[in-house]
């Protein structure tokens, strides 16, 4: 197991010093940890609030507006499911060294992009390049 890198409370990643140096990478590597476990932290919500609902509710309106209620929670749930797995994706590879890195270019992904979006895995321009070929794709 490797050290523990020092990283200042206010840390932020700057375009003046090496790219993905190691408190970059602690930097993004707190950050993936601190969402996936709000994320799982709200999935453990999700679950006890659908346990509670699964009552039996009498009047018909009721239980229509609590199946509606219930299958948007579900599908969030499974949107935070595919979310944790692109997290833990993102800290693979900062383990292996590719994160940060475009998966088409190879090129730098932009700290600002990672910073937003800290599962990113291609620079804006080749995200962009990909959505306009997967949409001409879907139209055909």
């Amino acid at each position: 197991m490797k050290a523990q890198t020092f990283l200042p409370e206010d840390y932020r990643p700057a375009e003046d010093e090496p790219f993905m140096n190691e408190r970059q990478l602690e930097y993004f590597r707190r950050k993936l940890i601190a969402w996936k476990q709000e994320l799982l932290d709200q999935s453990a919500e999700t679950l006890e609030g659908l346990q509670e609902s699964a009552r039996n509710v009498p009047d018909l309106a009721d239980r229509a507006s609590e199946e509606t209620d219930r299958s948007l929670e579900l599908r969030t749930r499974d949107r935070q499911r595919k979310l944790v797995n692109k997290i833990d994706a993102a800290l693979r590879r900062i383990e292996t060294g590719d994160y940060g890195y475009c998966e088409k270019t190879g090129e730098p992904i932009s700290l600002k992009r990672l910073d937003a979006r800290p599962t990113a895995t291609m620079t804006l321009e080749a995200q962009e390049k990909h959505e306009r070929k997967e949409r001409v794709y879907r139209d055909d």
